[in-house]
């Protein structure tokens, strides 16, 4: 299949809030991204994508927000949803890489992404730990990644420091 992807528009919100609200088992992910959308320290407009398929129903989402890793601004990448009755369909890979793409044509060069290690390698991201990178709490290592768009800008060191509504 193929996936249109786009910036979110207003009209969009609901669609993404019943995506990340159906995706998880508890709404959590979708309070934080409702959340993220009110803080003008972690949202930057564009990088809120949308999956739709050819007729415009909403499938997949990826959302960027401004973090640091110590102090060098970067993007988080976080969360990523799926409809349960489209996962399994490259809609949420669609987003991940409009969402990517987006960023680094908006001049970013860092994102990092807590999640499943044997999904975001496809996209690029290594573990973090080996470049010194890491979090003020404890996950597993495997499980925070970072990506570079381009080798001239090395990944720095530091901890991560997340938009506060996420509370890490």
């Amino acid at each position: 299949m193929t996936w249109i992807t786009r910036a979110e528009t207003a009209a969009d919100v609901d669609g993404i809030r019943e995506i990340v609200a159906t995706a998880f088992t508890t709404p959590d992910e979708a309070v934080l991204v409702d959340k993220l959308r009110a803080d003008a320290d972690a949202w930057i407009d564009g990088l809120s994508i949308v999956a739709a398929d050819d007729e415009g129903n909403l499938a997949g989402h990826a959302l960027l927000t401004r973090c640091h890793i110590g102090d060098v601004p970067a993007l988080a990448l976080a969360p990523v949803s799926v409809r349960p009755d489209r996962q399994r369909t490259g809609a949420g890979s669609a987003a991940v890489r409009a969402a990517l793409r987006a960023g680094q044509d908006m001049g970013e060069h860092f994102v990092i992404v807590l999640g499943h290690p044997e999904y975001y390698p496809r996209f690029g991201f290594t573990r973090a730990s080996g470049f010194g990178i890491d979090l003020p709490i404890e996950v597993p290592d495997e499980a925070l990644m970072a990506l570079t768009f381009d080798p001239a800008f090395p990944l720095p060191g530091g901890t991560i420091r997340y938009a506060a509504p996420f509370g890490i």
